[in-house]
């Protein structure tokens, strides 16, 4: 029974690989230069943003939380941070200040959630719609244009053949694996997921731990938001509008139980390594970005509706 148990188990977590090859099969049969060396380099330079915003993404969705503000948090500190640079700021000093914000909007996000009782979903979607207001408030709903040229390397530059921005999400994701593997705030992050009241009567700060995890979220957000801003040299006040959907998805499609408790990070670069292939598939197959939408949100349908059927199976 045991093994039975244990080949069905191993399946599953075959089956979202078994997926990812066959659409990669399927865009290099109905596409010329899908498998060519520079577009895999385009799809990790891509992946890069989503993949950074995702292990924060993982820890807050392992407490049972969401953070629906994680595109404007991109959007907003990059903004800041380009107005800074264009007016002449040092690099680091504004890199820093964006940085700050993405951490005091966790703080923030935190707050609401601790102390004023609000749901994190409502919280975190309060803040996004803020947010995205206060972006095209800063930048007057233009584009913010005259970076210096030496921050392209950050987004557009790359050792050897391998992008900076691909070695800094692996960099994150390894600080992600160490924090939920191998540190006591880890094992703290499966406890609240798995029943905060038994993890507060078992001597958890609960509250201080959700702080924590939402600073973490948005330092992540406003790096991945640097690295967008390079990439495409210059402060869109569109920039990350979107990207929470594609940033859940992959958390998800890894394995991470919306219900919280359960889930690997190192799951989740398949997850989004999935969503980083499927966007670029589609675009290169020239389909409109509505029905992107569309596939994107059934994905994101299926990747729960799996997670719930599994969950009630184990009960």
């Amino acid at each position: 029974m045991k093994k039975e148990q244990g080949k069905k188990v191993n399946w599953g977590d075959m089956g979202i690989i078994l997926t990812l090859i066959a659409m990669i099969i399927f865009f290099s049969v109905v596409t010329k230069s899908f498998l060519s060396a520079k577009n895999f380099a385009n799809i990790a330079r891509q992946i890069s943003i989503t993949g950074i915003c995702s292990v924060g993404m993982t820890m807050v969705i392992l407490t049972g939380g969401i953070d629906l503000s994680i595109g404007s948090v991109i959007g907003f500190t990059s903004a800041v941070a380009a107005l800074m640079m264009s007016n002449g700021q040092p690099i680091i000093l504004a890199s820093v200040v964006s940085l700050a914000l993405g951490v005091i909007i966790g703080v923030i996000n935190a707050t609401c959630i601790n102390y004023l009782q609000i749901p994190a979903m409502i919280a975190t979607l309060g803040t996004q719609i803020s947010l995205r207001g206060a972006v095209y408030l800063v930048t007057g709903g233009m584009p913010v244009y005259g970076l210096p040229e030496s921050f392209k390397v950050l987004g557009q530059g790359s050792i050897g053949i391998i992008p900076i921005s691909m070695i800094i999400m692996v960099i994150v994701f390894i600080i992600g694996y160490i924090i939920l593997n191998k540190m006591v705030f880890g094992r703290k992050i499966y406890g609240i997921g798995g029943n905060a009241e038994t993890a507060r009567l078992s001597g958890v700060n609960v509250k201080k731990e959700i702080y924590k995890i939402y600073m973490l979220v948005g330092f992540f957000g406003s790096l991945a938001g640097l690295i967008l801003m390079s990439r495409v040299n210059s402060g869109q006040p569109s920039a990350g509008d979107g990207y929470e959907m594609d940033i859940i998805t992959a958390v998800v499609l890894g394995g991470v139980s919306v219900s919280g408790g359960e889930g690997k990070i190192t799951k989740v670069i398949i997850g989004v390594i999935f969503m980083g292939v499927l966007a670029n598939g589609m675009m290169m197959m020239n389909i409109n970005e509505y029905w992107q939408r569309v596939v994107k949100g059934l994905v994101l349908l299926a990747a729960v509706a799996v997670d719930i059927r599994t969950k009630n199976k184990a009960s």
